[in-house]
């Protein structure tokens, strides 16, 4: 048997490939930045907030070691060269927050910047080692070199104060070095020696009214002062003093463009319209214009600028309906057919929800090759309104077009027009809302009218007011539309429709309805549809103001606690209260409250959700938190009345008569007399 030696193996490795440190960076940056927040999909979209605002930054900040950390958040609008600072503090377990002010509206952005504090660290080892009683000769030439490292950087006063210190710790003597300002100033001073930066996240702040507004919605065609006559701008400039009563300070309207006649629509959305029937404000477009006229019966471009003057007189903002679609009639079709997408048997496809079909209304085609040239002109329908006075709009069902083009358009909009406000209805799954806000739209309508026991609207709350959503979505809460009668309302019950209003009105900042079908508490609907029987969508109406069952009263002092108590202002501060019947959680009282941000104002809100029964429980009050006596008063500012309270549980009873309390919370106070008073 023959043994083969073994083959001998070759000295030679392969070399293994060194990374390329360039790729790195500055690779003695040692402090890591994690968990920044608020930013949205990692800094893909910009948080939103309001003018005015001050806004919490946190982060996740550590290094190796044991040094000590400095932090701050840098903050500019977009475009500026300089940055403004606001520093970091430590929290807890390596959490750090700061805030800064938003002074303006338009797009704004903001990084997290930390680094080695060499100074603290020097001086929180000094501590340890003079504690100790250990020679610190050469530590405080250390602290020397810093302090004039910090000095060389310096100028003028600062320059001077700094080299006082530094040859105090030179010559040894540490009460003189740290007399003067020494800790600020080296803060200011001393170099940040490979500081790690985080990315740029993107904000974008909105004016006022983005986050509290109410919106009063009417067709410009039943504003006549008499029946049987179609309405125009001059008639709604009179009805500008009833809306300003209700104390609304937007009205919507409808689209006000030409409306085809091809395929029109009838009363009650009837496949066969008469001969003086007026069609849909949706199906937009005939000979006389398109998107960027208004309905020769409405009066002209003059007479609407006119109504949006004379509204501003009144506080109100005028908001338009932008609808992207066109009646077969319109311009466009004749102009760009390419603009629709075309059936096999050469028709252009109209708008269907199968089995339900849309004949009178062509939907654009965003696949269309000359999709560039749609998207510029559509942009422009948007500056042409702008060019009229309008600075909101109300988008019609923007979940079925584009989110690319919303995303361009609108914050190239928003970049030439910053003050613009735009109310996405998108009446769709949640996630496409929010992302639709995530995109540039500033408000939404919302899941409200679908929300109706105390578990539904307590959850749903919570939802919207809770990050990440309450980052970037800002809800607009609508009891009704000219589109959603929901089934609540069928029996007609006033206390319905009170505390339907009530809540949108207090739950929310921002809330809206449609008039005056609302304060009449039109109820009926189309059988096995949510939506209004003799709808103006497809008929001109005439309402009667002045019926004695209206609820314009109440709408008006709604709105007038809104605008004269700040907690009503913001979204942010809003609680639920427990509220007991034989100890349990009663399930037909709804209470919750919210507070401004100096805590001086507190409304407390508690709705009998039950429009058939009176019910009876104990309201929870947060006596503590809220830095109560043990005597203090509930004011309703809805009749006036006044309660003296104590404790923590107090009584409260609501009828169908009186549904709703809306309590201020006044605290007991005592003048330079002595005398005792609420406030």
């Amino acid at each position: 048997m023959t043994v083969k030696a073994p083959r001998a193996r070759s000295r030679r490795t392969a070399t293994p490939s060194v990374p390329d440190l360039a790729a790195v960076g500055e690779g003695r940056r040692r402090v890591i930045i994690e968990a920044v927040e608020p930013i949205i999909d990692g800094g893909r979209y910009p948080v939103k907030r309001i003018v005015g605002d001050t806004i919490t930054v946190r982060c996740d900040l550590f290094a190796d070691g044991h040094d000590e950390l400095a932090a701050v958040v840098r903050y500019r609008p977009l475009g500026a060269k300089a940055w403004h600072e606001a520093a970091l503090r430590h929290l807890v377990n390596d959490r750090w927050e700061g805030q800064f002010p938003l002074t303006s509206i338009g797009r704004h952005e903001f990084q997290v910047v930390a680094w080695i504090d060499r100074f603290a660290t020097w001086v929180h080892q000094l501590e340890k080692r003079l504690a100790a009683g250990q020679d610190v000769q050469v530590d405080l030439q250390i602290g020397a070199a810093l302090v004039g490292e910090a000095a060389r950087n310096a100028d003028g006063a600062d320059a001077a104060v700094l080299h006082v210190a530094e040859a105090a710790l030179i010559a040894g003597d540490v009460d003189t070095a740290f007399a003067g300002e020494i800790y600020a100033l080296m803060a200011i001073h001393l170099p940040r020696r490979f500081a790690t930066e985080s990315e740029i996240y993107p904000i974008t702040v909105e004016r006022e009214r983005a986050r509290f507004s109410a919106w009063y919605e009417l067709f410009p065609r039943s504003t006549a002062t008499e029946p049987g006559r179609h309405g125009t701008f001059r008639d709604v400039i009179k009805r500008l003093p009833y809306v300003a009563e209700l104390g609304f300070d937007v009205l919507y309207l409808p689209p006000i463009h030409p409306i085809g006649h091809t395929f029109r629509k009838g009363k009650n959305n009837s496949l066969t319209a008469g001969a003086d029937d007026p069609g849909s404000p949706w199906a937009i477009g005939n000979a006389d214009g398109g998107h960027m006229s208004v309905h020769p019966q409405l009066g002209t471009l003059d007479d609407f600028r006119a109504l949006v003057d004379e509204a501003r007189k009144y506080g109100i903002e005028v908001a338009l309906d932008i609808a992207f679609q066109c009646s077969p009639d319109h311009p466009y079709v004749r102009e760009h057919p390419e603009w629709f997408r075309a059936r096999p048997d050469g028709t252009i496809q109209y708008a269907e929800n199968p089995p339900k079909k849309y004949q009178d209304i062509y939907p654009f085609d965003f696949e269309t090759d000359a999709w560039q040239e749609l998207w510029q002109e559509l942009r422009q329908i948007f500056v042409f309104w702008i060019e009229q006075g309008v600075r909101i709009f109300r988008v019609d069902n923007p979940h079925t077009k584009n989110f690319r083009f919303w995303e361009w358009c609108l914050n190239s909009l928003k970049a030439e027009y910053p003050d613009l406000i735009f109310l996405s209805e998108a009446f769709t799954r949640p996630k496409v809302m929010y992302h639709l806000a995530k995109i540039g739209f500033t408000q939404s309508y919302t899941y409200y009218t679908w929300r109706t026991t105390k578990a539904e609207i307590t959850q749903y709350m919570r939802e919207l007011t809770t990050p990440p959503v309450s980052d970037l979505f800002i809800p607009n809460f609508w009891p009704n539309t000219p589109d959603i009668l929901t089934p609540q309302f069928y029996r007609g019950q006033r206390a319905v429709f009170i505390t339907r209003a009530a809540m949108a009105a207090t739950l929310t900042a921002s809330w809206g309805m449609y008039g005056p079908a609302y304060e009449l508490m039109e109820h009926t609907p189309v059988p096995g549809r949510e939506e209004y029987i003799d709808n103006e969508k497809y008929e001109i109406r005439y309402w009667n103001l002045d019926a004695p069952h209206s609820l314009r009263g109440f709408i008006a002092q709604l709105n007038r606690i809104r605008r004269n108590h700040p907690a009503l202002h913001r979204n942010d501060t809003l609680r639920f209260h427990r509220v007991d019947i034989d100890f349990h959680e009663h399930e037909w009282l709804l209470a919750y409250s919210k507070t401004s941000l100096d805590g001086q104002d507190i409304i407390l809100v508690v709705v009998n959700l039950d429009p058939d029964h009176t019910h009876r429980g104990w309201v929870q009050v947060p006596v503590a938190d809220w830095n109560l006596t043990n005597i203090y008063q509930a004011h309703d500012l809805l009749t006036d009345a006044r309660y003296q309270w104590s404790g923590e549980f107090n009584y409260v009873e609501l009828s169908p008569a009186a549904p709703v309390h809306i309590f201020r919370i006044r605290r007991l106070r005592r003048d330079e007399r002595g005398f005792e008073y609420f406030a």
